[in-house]
């Protein structure tokens, strides 16, 4: 059964790697397109670029930084999307505190201190205990440097600017899949509770043996989850 393009949004300092075995296992079934979420300072600004060279119709999903960028697309182009999955998602706008703290990683940054960046972004501890932490930490930093910092600040003012999303989750009319994994110490399941629920027509979905990157933590099983996503 084939179904509509779909489109990935990577997580912050990620490239197309964090969707490595999604692209590979899905890709002989349908069309599979990686859109990068470091091409702008503002949230709107990546979702507007994107829409740019996005097929007409297509599904899309996102992953942390790559969910906020997702919501922010169906909220300008609903029609253009047929149906959505938010992992790793948060739709709350960036506190104060939050923003305030962002700043000295920028500072880092542009200072030559990136590594110190990389591992404030990612903390092992919001991967899943049976997870390859180490293996993992090691791609994500990998995947950091090969953006650089330059992009890796656009990303991070986005996320620092970013709208609250709350008001739109309602207004969402595709069929939503609201992804997370069960060991998420950052974004809990809980959490994701609320956004399926706020979410007219929405599935939440609860990866075992996952935490903040299910796509990296549990391949097999997101590789699972989005084939029945996309052919429901």
């Amino acid at each position: 059964m084939s179904f509509d393009p779909l489109v990935l949004l990577p997580p912050i300092l990620c490239d197309a790697r964090a969707f490595g075995a999604q692209l590979a296992g899905l890709s002989p079934e349908g069309a599979i397109m990686y859109a990068p979420t470091c091409q702008g300072e503002r949230v709107e600004e990546i979702a507007s670029q994107i829409l740019g060279y996005a097929p007409s119709r297509f599904a899309l999903a996102g992953q942390a930084m790559g969910a906020t960028v997702a919501l922010e697309i169906i909220r300008r182009a609903p029609d253009r999307v047929s149906k959505l999955a938010l992992i790793s998602a948060t739709v709350h706008g960036e506190r104060p505190e939050g923003a305030s703290a962002i700043e000295p990683r920028i500072v880092a940054a542009r200072s030559g201190r990136f590594d110190e960046v990389i591992g404030q972004e990612l903390n092992p501890s919001w991967l899943a205990q049976s997870s390859p932490r180490a293996e993992i930490t090691q791609l994500v930093t990998d995947m950091a440097w090969n953006q650089g910092p330059d992009a890796y600040v656009k990303q991070a003012r986005a996320m620092q600017r970013r709208r609250d999303q709350q008001p739109t989750l309602s207004q969402i009319t595709q069929p939503t899949w609201v992804i997370c994994g069960a060991e998420d110490s950052l974004l809990p399941v809980i959490r994701h509770e609320f956004i399926a629920e706020m979410i007219p027509n929405a599935t939440l979905k609860v990866v075992e043996g996952a935490g903040h990157l299910p796509t990296l933590e549990q391949p097999d099983q997101m590789n699972d989850l989005l084939r029945a996503f996309l052919k429901a």
